[in-house]
């Protein structure tokens, strides 16, 4: 029921849910009809009919329901922006206006049309009791909001803080191999030694620099063909990734440093690990509006692999996409045969392109 928000700024995490959507008017709905129910249960008189007292009901805190939740999902943006606690307070004062005007709307039809409407309490007793409901069952729904918020700000934390883990997650072995690398090549070809250096100052950069919740397709690209670039100057023609992304849209968003770590573990847990080396593909395509990436990599048959950190950087990815995305997103894996193989499967998001 939260809307979901970009989560990039912690400042813009939703404390409402999203009014406008139809999950969510659903489920108001369902919960008015229940609060209908059970508020007929509590009064019925033996001397009247279950259903009409039922039908009397549920019309009223229908039009409650509704009508308010028409005017939060107009005023959710605004509220939004004055902060959690004001947006709350706000929020119980917009709906509790809101079934002030419907009682009164209701009381006053009913002395009109007495004969289709039937109130039988005197207009302030009426008004009051509606109130006094209405509060409960507000301070309640307010409370679940608070609840449900606090939560989420609490997983958006926790996944900044595996945003940073995963940038200090640079292999010991991989700077000694990067650093002994270049420096044969400062005495054998300082130029290629000289792009090496620039290659790995980029590449530290991405994974060390303040980055966001999300980057580009453009950006994890970039720094993936860096990676590729500086083992590949240790490993050779042992090495090989054919890339086959044109399909992809570049400004399309993605959880940030999600491509290289995968390129990483391929290399890593497979291609390192074979004696003639192999090929690491990537390709991407497009479906509608979902896009899918794979990624996949020999492995070494009847040989015990090191999947220590290979698990751990999937279990991290396979939670951001999770936060990122919900049901909308997937990670799934293929262990099957002599390839190791990933595929990402997320919604489309086009932002603008940060250079």
């Amino acid at each position: 029921m939260i809307a979901a928000n970009d989560p990039d700024n912690e400042s813009t995490q939703a404390y409402l849910p999203d009014f406008c959507a139809a999950s969510t008017l659903f489920i108001i709905v369902l919960v008015a009809e229940l609060i209908a129910i059970m508020l007929t249960l509590a009064s019925h008189d033996a001397e009247h009919q279950f259903l009409i007292e039922l039908s009397e009901t549920s019309f009223f805190v229908l039009w409650i329901a509704l009508l308010g939740t028409a005017l939060m999902c107009q005023l959710t943006s605004y509220l939004e922006a004055a902060g959690q606690m004001r947006a709350f307070v706000m929020s119980f004062v917009v709906l509790e206006l809101t079934c002030l005007v419907v009682a009164e709307s209701a009381w006053q039809l009913t002395r009109i049309f007495g004969q289709s409407l039937i109130i039988e309490d005197a207009h302030t007793k009426f008004l009051l009791r509606t109130m006094a409901i209405n509060s409960i069952v507000m301070a309640l729904a307010m409370r679940y909001l608070y609840i449900s918020s606090e939560w989420r700000r609490s997983i958006v934390l926790e996944a900044q803080a595996r945003i940073s883990a995963l940038q200090a997650l640079i292999r010991p072995h991989f700077l000694f191999n990067s650093m002994n690398t270049i420096a044969s090549l400062t005495r054998t070809d300082p130029r290629r030694a000289e792009e090496a250096i620039e290659d790995l100052s980029d590449l530290l950069r991405a994974n060390l620099g303040n980055a966001t919740n999300r980057s580009s397709l453009k950006q994890e690209l970039e720094t993936a063909a860096i990676y590729q670039r500086i083992e590949k100057l240790r490993l050779g023609d042992r090495l090989n990734v054919r890339w086959d992304v044109a399909a992809l849209p570049m400004r399309a968003r993605i959880p940030s440093l999600t491509i290289q770590p995968l390129l990483e573990n391929a290399i890593y847990h497979g291609i390192e690990l074979l004696p003639d080396g192999g090929e690491v593909t990537v390709t991407g395509t497009r479906d509608g509006d979902h896009l899918e990436i794979t990624i996949s990599n020999p492995v070494p048959i009847g040989e015990k692999r090191n999947t220590g950190g290979n698990k751990m950087a999937m279990s991290n990815i396979r939670q951001r996409f999770e936060l990122a995305y919900g049901s909308k997103g997937s990670v799934n894996i293929d262990d099957a045969g002599d390839r190791f193989t990933v595929s990402l499967r997320f919604p489309l998001d086009e932002g603008e392109d940060e250079e």
